[in-house]
């Protein structure tokens, strides 16, 4: 029912849910209310194009396999639109209509194979728009003026083979909008305005075999522009303005059947060998070959044999210029004993540039030698990355030697940039022709140079540590952390420490006082380093890190009371006995800062409640020990109070230090009556006895003195 004046869905009665295939292609049709659809319950085929429906509602529940609404004016899909035929519905086309949004989860289509939603308003795609579509197989999105595409906008797509995206806007490729799409294996770029290539722009594109980038905005084709194409059968770069090919951007097209560069600006890269390293000769190519400057040296022995065998002789005139013995002739009929071998009239590169790494604000010097046996005058020019320096100060010398002339040239940079890295090259031109040195790389390093230091951090246990450490420099310099010059972290083996590779950020959980020291940050690069330092200082409330224990000795023996601190910064002890202050004598002695507690020759008096106070800037801890003295050795601390026993013992002490002291005076006495002896025989001219006057003391004060000591 094509091409008629109906408005709506036909009533074709009983017979409708017979029919399989309804096309009403050029009609009035400007909405589908679901009961004009239900009445086919058996359609598998639906074509609406070129009607006036604006907004799409929901369909009832029917076989479809084909779904066609292009040339509509449709620019509101509602949500769930396509959920009753979602299980069948293989193609759809929205092609030509108003489309400027596409719903997220409108596209619940697991079984459809074909969408193409070409000329519409789109102009950005989000990320997930597609999900949900895994057997998507074609997608065709041409001419809508797409500028975005966000990072997964095609995610789900797992089956996708063909992506068509000519004519939109579209400024460079990278992975993330081609996130997932692994079995792609035709991309249609041309038309748009790429200008870049990112480095890992196909790194899920393993398969793809076919894309096109013509008609673009590319200048530049970085060596790592095609990494991962190791499948692409056709590359199409034509109608750009290429003027700079990165060494080997080619060389990992390992399949590659077809590349087209036409109108692009890279006819050097055909002589220089080392830019363009794939053959591209083509009979189209060849059938415009028509020259009379060939250099017929030994190294073109092979191209006269070679369009020969290619048959490419008949439709090429190719005449030699030099050597004399050759200028003239048809290079097809040179053989290969004419050709000169020892006679070189094109520049030869003798001396290239060196590779040179130099630090931001120096000076560097590149240099090149050429030499020729032909008179012809040498010039020179200098490309950087593949383009002419054209504002390079450039020395030339030319002279002659051993029967050559020699040319050396040489590339002052002064103060070098970043800018100034890259590629050098010299191109050495005569009238036979050009030669290219090896290129030389130019890095400029830069010192690293710190944007965050570590402070010094004062904090309490349990909290987080946050230690900030950022440099800048060139290369970008690399962060390390150390904990007291080594690599051992308390907080690493507990897993508490987080370092991120691209944070500033330095943090410890849960810190504990074993995770105090100088934390050094270390900037590093290819020029040099330098460190900083920050102190960690953990806070810890006072606390006992032992139990006290009550102690009991006997009488005479030695206390000793311990009180093992711990905390942060370390506790200061105090010590109070039955709540007073502490009364310090000779037989009282401290020791380890205060924790040990001695009492020598310990009596009753020193029994009682001993408190250990200690205390830092974060609190006060107490703890208490009771000391007992028991009366003897042998006594248990157990037994009561027994007057009469203690009368006894008193009785008995009495009596030994009477018994004591009385021998003692025996002694004495004795010992006088053997000096005064003595003295009756003394030949010492003063007659007095030597002692008495040098000692210090009587002979019998002094006795007595020893005895009090013993």
């Amino acid at each position: 029912m094509n091409h008629n004046e109906l408005t709506s869905i036909p009533s074709i009665g009983d017979v409708s849910s017979n029919v399989t295939s309804l096309s009403l292609i050029h009609n009035r049709i400007w909405e589908l209310p679901l009961h004009q659809l239900q009445p086919y319950t058996s359609l598998e085929s639906l074509d609406l194009a070129s009607n006036s429906i604006s907004v799409l509602k929901a369909f009832p529940s029917m076989p479809l396999k084909y779904l066609n609404l292009s040339n509509n004016k449709v620019s509101t899909l509602e949500p769930g639109c396509f959920d009753n035929i979602s299980s069948t519905l293989l193609v759809l086309k929205l092609n030509r209509n108003r489309l400027a949004l596409l719903p997220s989860k409108v596209f619940k289509l697991p079984m459809l194979n074909f969408l193409e939603i070409k000329r519409n308003k789109i102009k950005v795609v989000d990320s997930l728009t597609f999900k949900g579509m895994e057997a998507l197989r074609s997608l065709k999105m041409q001419r809508n003026g797409i500028t975005k595409l966000m990072d997964g906008a095609f995610f789900g797509l797992n089956n996708m083979e063909e992506l068509e995206l000519e004519h939109n806007n579209l400024t460079e490729v990278s992975k993330g909008w081609l996130y997932g799409l692994r079995m792609l294996r035709v991309l249609q770029l041309s038309q748009n305005t790429i200008g870049i290539i990112r480095a890992d722009a196909w790194e899920f594109l393993q398969k793809l075999e076919q894309l096109d980038l013509s008609f673009n905005h590319l200048t530049r084709l970085e060596d790592t522009a095609f990494v991962g194409l190791g499948l692409l059968e056709n590359l199409n770069l034509g109608e750009n303005t290429i003027s700079h090919l990165g060494e080997g951007v080619f060389g990992g097209l390992a399949s590659l059947r077809s590349l087209d560069i036409r109108n692009n600006e890279i006819s050097w890269a055909i002589e220089d060998s080392i830019s363009f390293n794939i053959p591209l000769l083509s009979s189209s190519a060849l059938s415009m070959l028509n020259t009379t400057s060939l250099l017929c040296d030994c190294q073109l022995q092979w191209l006269g044999q070679w369009l020969i065998d290619s048959h490419f002789h008949q439709s090429v005139s190719a005449v030699c210029a030099h050597p004399a013995s050759l200028v003239g002739r048809d290079i097809l009929s040179v053989t290969a004993e004419e050709f000169v071998c020892d006679d070189f009239p094109k520049p030869r590169i003798s001396a290239h540039p060196e590779t040179a790494t130099a630090l931001r604000g120096t000076n560097v010097t590149l240099s090149c030698v050429a030499s020729s046996s032909s008179d012809s005058p040498m010039a020179t020019a200098w490309r950087k990355d593949g383009e002419v320096l054209y504002d390079g100060q450039v020395e030339n010398y030319a002279r002659y030697q051993q029967g050559e002339l020699s040319y050396t040239t040489v590339l002052h940079l002064l103060s070098v940039n970043f800018t100034d890295e890259g590629l050098y090259q010299c191109v050495v031109t005569n009238h036979f022709g050009s030669n290219y040195s090896h290129r030389a790389r130019l890095t400029v390093n830069e010192l690293p140079s710190f944007l965050k230091t570590p402070m010094d951090l004062t904090i309490r246990t349990g909290t987080m540590a946050r230690l900030e450490c950022a440099a800048d420099g060139h290369p970008s310099p690399q962060i390390a952390w150390q904990k007291d010059g080594g690599t051992d972290f308390p907080a690493a083996r507990e897993r508490r420490m987080h370092v991120m590779p691209d944070d500033d950020i330095f943090f410890i959980a849960n810190v504990k006082t074993e995770d105090m020291g100088v934390y050094s940050c270390t900037a590093q690069n290819a020029a040099g380093s330098l460190s900083a330092n920050a102190t960690l200082t953990v806070l810890e409330t006072p606390s006992f890190m032992r139990p006290l224990e009550d102690r009991t000795v006997a009488r005479g023996e030695t206390a000793v009371l311990q009180c093992i601190a711990g905390g942060s910064p370390a506790p200061r002890l105090n010590w109070t006995k039955d709540d007073g202050p502490l009364v310090l004598t000779e037989r009282h002695f401290f020791a380890a800062a205060n924790q040990l507690l001695i009492i020598v020759d310990a009596g009753p008096a020193d029994a009682g409640k001993y408190t250990c106070v200690m205390s830092n800037t974060l609190g006060t801890e107490r703890g208490h020990i009771y000391l007992g003295v028991s009366p003897s050795a042998n006594c248990d601390t157990g037994t009561s109070y027994d007057p009469d026993h203690w009368a006894t013992v008193g009785i008995v002490v009495i009596v030994v230090v009477c018994c004591v002291v009385g021998t003692s005076l025996v002694w004495v006495i004795v010992i006088y009556h053997m000096r005064r002896k003595s003295e009756d025989y003394s030949i010492t001219n003063t007659g007095r006895w030597q002692g008495q006057e040098g000692d210090g003391c009587g002979f019998i004060s002094c006795v007595i003195s020893s005895l009090i000591q013993s």
